[in-house]
């Protein structure tokens, strides 16, 4: 029987804690993000070459819980959680180039992966927990709903949502605004880094611990990154067994949460070749992978929102996995795509090749498209992080059309709406979690 992983911090200042206590915190003591203490390694045998991709997620993870008190609840929490497909898609007029779907979920993008396994997680986590938890979760689109639609109504859990105003689309804003109940919509005052800063120091705060119960749902959460290596591994493992080749990947990205799935499914043993990663016109990873000092900063507004970050968290997490930086330089390929070029790209696939992807989405797309015109044959795989029509404003007016707009989006569309404003200072999220505990103590 396999020793139990521990979970160290990233920053190497905090104990190491067992699974469910990773969960449960969040983000460590010392302010790095927990990561197991090895990677394990699975063989493509060991997995139900049948299953589903619940299936294939329990598999994937038993090595992550086993010996945790969360162990023997993984495969019905993969099964309450990945209840929605995430499919490989051929594109017809595309030779040798596939879309991995992860936009079926309840919110229309690849968050819900995480964040309702998370909230399984949690829920069992919790059963006969008198004390209130606060999910604290920073949002530049797509996770604040994610979050919100998996915690809401879920009794002794509050959800704070922070998102910077102005920065995201007017659906994803009303998805972001519309559960009330014990979700509640920040409106930011600033970018999403400030969110994300915000979000830190509050899990940071212990003098606001020892009044308040707070959590993190963002993709620091490893309740949330584990379960996104589940598609991964499912995608390539069916291309494996039809085709017997490794399957590359190019993976949108801003906050490295879901590229990061992907590097460790691939370290892992499963069958994925070239991981390259596609972001907007913040390059911080471009210009590290093209040997740059790392070097966050400000983040930048694009049409592909959900991926404006100057300040990747999860980079901490590649550099554990790959302490050298030449070593992990030779593990990716980061390049930058601006607006014109997600808006050209929008264009050309709708027109050419009725194909319609939203703005993060293109980015992959245009790196695929660069790949082709230089001569590359290899099978690639585009990574569909959201739906198309969370973005109409930006897509419809590129493709000629409306969009269709999914029957679980339609609904939240339908639902009043409303947001607190929030200053984009640390205190001013502090101070609203003390207000708030305040009332709910004297509503109890």
């Amino acid at each position: 029987m396999s020793v139990p992983l521990r979970y160290p911090s990233t920053r190497g200042a905090s104990p190491a804690a067992t699974l469910s206590e990773a969960i449960a915190a969040g983000l460590a003591p010392d302010g790095g993000l927990y990561v197991p203490d090895h990677l394990p390694t699975l063989h493509p045998d060991s997995f139900d070459p049948e299953g589903t991709l619940a299936n294939t997620a329990a598999t994937l993870l038993a090595p992550f819980f086993a010996g945790d008190k969360l162990a023997r609840e993984l495969p019905a929490i993969c099964a309450e959680a990945l209840t929605f497909v995430t499919p490989l898609r051929p594109l017809q007029r595309h030779p040798k180039t596939s879309v991995l779907e992860l936009f079926h979920g309840p919110t229309a993008a690849f968050k819900d992966v995480g964040a309702r396994f998370l909230a399984a997680c949690l829920r069992r986590l919790r059963d006969g927990n008198d004390q209130p938890l606060t999910i604290l979760v920073a949002t530049s689109g797509d996770t604040g709903a994610a979050v919100g639609a998996a915690f809401h109504q879920q009794p002794g859990v509050e959800v704070a949502i922070l998102y910077p105003d102005g920065r995201v689309s007017p659906r994803q804003a009303h998805q972001l605004e519309c559960f009330g109940d014990n979700v509640r919509a920040l409106r930011v005052q600033g970018r999403f880094d400030d969110c994300q800063r915000m979000v830190k120091a509050a899990l940071n705060d212990t003098g606001l611990q020892s009044q308040t119960a707070l959590s993190s749902a963002n993709s620091i959460s490893l309740g949330r990154l584990l379960p996104q290596m589940s598609y991964y591994a499912h995608a390539s493992l069916a291309w494996w067994r039809e085709h017997r080749e490794p399957l590359n990947f190019v993976v949108p990205t801003g906050n490295l949460g879901n590229a990061l799935a992907a590097v460790w499914t691939r370290q892992m043993g499963l069958p994925i070749g070239h991981i390259r990663l596609a972001c907007n016109a913040n390059a911080t990873l471009p210009d590290f992978f093209a040997g740059a000092n790392y070097s966050p900063r400000h983040a930048v507004a694009t049409l592909a929102n959900a991926m404006d970050v100057g300040a990747p968290s999860n980079f901490e997490r590649l550099q554990w996995t790959f302490p050298q930086p030449d070593t992990l330089r030779a593990q990716l390929i980061a390049q930058s795509v601006d607006d014109r070029t997600i808006c050209t790209t929008i264009a050309m696939h709708a027109h050419e090749h009725d194909e319609v992807f939203c703005p993060h989405t293109a980015t992959a797309m245009h790196v695929v498209d660069e790949l082709r015109a230089a001569g590359d044959e290899q099978t690639w795989a585009v990574v569909a992080t959201a739906h198309p029509a969370k973005f109409e404003n930006v897509v419809e007016p590129l493709v000629g059309h409306s969009v269709d707009v999914p029957s679980s989006l339609a609904a939240m569309l339908q639902r009043p709406a409303s947001a607190e404003t929030l200053s984009a200072e640390d205190h001013a999220l502090r101070q609203w979690l003390l207000e708030r505990t305040a009332q709910s103590a004297t509503v109890t």
